[in-house]
């Protein structure tokens, strides 16, 4: 039996998002802190600077290989959920109930709350220590989670970044371009800095790490296939993100157009700057030095120290704090697009579906969003929980990038704005390197992995008992346009 359910007053998406926005939410979700701390572990693993810049450009060519069939989906298909929308074309409702699951109540929100946190620490070395201030502890679980100013921070940081992703999406666009191009200021300064202003040797890059520290990295992942294995899931940690973008392709200007643009250009622009800063740190580090450098430091920081001296420190803090601002903003942007999607097809809270008829934001569901995120920032618990969903964040990577192969037997005669380049083999190497990644995680990572799979699949009861039923009564209504189609 079907259970009707009322359907939201007709408010629609506002396309208000440009090419320059949509290039900016892409970088602006992929530039975290990865690049500034991954060089020394990375360093470890394969133990060349060589074989470092092969594993980010290998990283960066099977990100960009995703995007390219990205593109396809996201332009053949423009709608606010991206991801979720493509599961659901082409798995049914209860596939894409589950990655919505995982979502909303562990990826997205899980990884706010870690990069709240990390804002926090960052403030924190910035003021002096300012922070370190407790006010009282709790008990969870039998754990003692501390509260104090810490807490505060990162908490106001969700809230703040909340109420302002509640303002049009033209706004949070404009707010997502200018912390992205601090981010891309601080990455070309870090490495301009070091071949003009540093005392470097090209002859770095023909050396091996030579009894390194390696601090916190085991003998099991150092050289070898295990080795490079563990580095390319760090390279790939470093350029997650890049498929957020289709979240919000329903407010995305002449999408068509735009989405495959800002994936295919902003991936590339990424790879760029990943392989550029990397090549600096190994003209001003040789690589024991960079696999020396102590875990609670940065291989960015211990570059800058040399051509701005303490000046560095306080440098290095300010920028991973703006880049964390600007992976916040973009991940509340985006991620609150789950929830909406999901309430307009009845597999979730219905009123998250209502758009502020002003705005033409999901703003419920942006509150709920943010209340969860709050909720795992003081249990201390999200670090855990988004290390065990990569595994699942991996295969519903591949069963979106399978779908293409479903939508073009399926739906051969369909508008197709942008065709997947190099289709078939494109796609298809995708798939090829998801499968040996998962294979290796499960392998090295049991525990993990399969833990990670145990969240997910928590998601099944409650749709079971649900939502089951449920099924889509009209389609999503078309998005108005923001005027200018650039």
């Amino acid at each position: 039996m079907t259970l009707p359910r009322q359907l939201p007053p007709t408010v629609t998406l506002l396309r208000g998002l440009t090419l320059l926005a949509a290039i900016s939410i892409i970088i602006g979700n992929v530039i975290g802190t990865g690049v500034f701390l991954k060089a020394r572990v990375m360093t470890c693993n394969v133990g060349t600077p060589g074989m470092v810049i092969t594993v980010w450009v290998v990283a960066g060519l099977l990100s960009l290989a995703g995007a390219l069939t990205y593109a396809e989906l996201a332009a053949m298909m423009p709608r606010a959920g991206g991801e979720y929308v493509f599961m659901r074309e082409a798995y049914g409702s209860g596939a894409s109930f589950l990655y919505g699951w995982m979502q909303v109540f562990i990826a997205k929100t899980g990884s706010q709350a870690s990069v709240a946190v990390a804002l926090a620490i960052f403030m924190n070395d910035l003021t002096g220590g300012a922070l370190n201030q407790t006010f009282f502890s709790y008990n969870l679980f039998g754990a003692k989670v501390p509260f104090g100013m810490l807490q505060v921070v990162a908490l106001s940081a969700i809230v703040i970044f909340t109420i302002v992703n509640c303002a049009a999406v033209v706004v949070s666009g404009w707010v997502a371009t200018v912390l992205t191009g601090v981010k891309i200021a601080l990455v070309l300064g870090v490495g301009v800095g070091a071949f003009l202003l540093a005392d470097g040797s090209w002859g770095h890059y023909a050396q091996a790490n030579a009894g390194g520290a390696c601090e916190g990295v085991g003998a099991a992942a150092q050289l070898g296939v295990a080795g490079f294995a563990a580095a390319m899931l760090g390279a790939l940690w470093g350029y997650d993100g890049w498929n957020n973008l289709t979240l919000v392709a329903g407010e995305v200007k002449n999408p068509q157009r735009n989405i495959p643009l800002a994936l295919i250009g902003g991936t590339i622009v990424i790879i760029i700057l990943y392989v550029f800063i990397n090549l600096a740190y190994f003209y001003v580090l040789d690589p024991t030095s960079v696999a020396s450098v102590s875990k609670s430091s940065s291989v960015a920081r211990e570059v800058a120290l040399r051509f701005l001296g303490p000046a560095a420190v306080t440098l290095m803090a300010a920028g991973l704090l703006a880049s964390s601002v600007g992976t916040l903003h973009t991940s509340i942007l985006t991620g609150a697009r789950v929830p909406y999607a999901m309430a307009r097809d009845g597999l979730f809270f219905q009123n998250l579906a209502r758009l502020n008829p002003k705005t033409r934001v999901p703003v419920g569901a942006l509150a709920v969003q943010g209340v969860w995120a709050c909720v795992l920032a003081l249990s201390g618990s999200f670090d855990t929980l988004t290390d065990y969903v990569i595994f699942g964040s991996w295969i519903f990577y591949g069963l979106v990038t399978g779908s293409i192969f479903i939508f073009r037997r399926r739906m051969p005669d369909a508008e197709r704005p942008y065709r997947a380049w190099g289709y078939p083999v494109v796609p298809v190497l995708f798939l090829l390197v998801t499968a040996f990644l998962l294979v290796m995680t499960l392998w090295t990572s049991p525990v993990q992995a399969l833990t990670g799979l145990g969240l997910i699949v928590l998601g099944l009861p409650v749709y079971y008992f649900f939502f089951r039923h449920r099924r889509i009564l009209d389609p999503e209504p078309a998005t108005g346009d923001g005027g200018d189609n650039v």
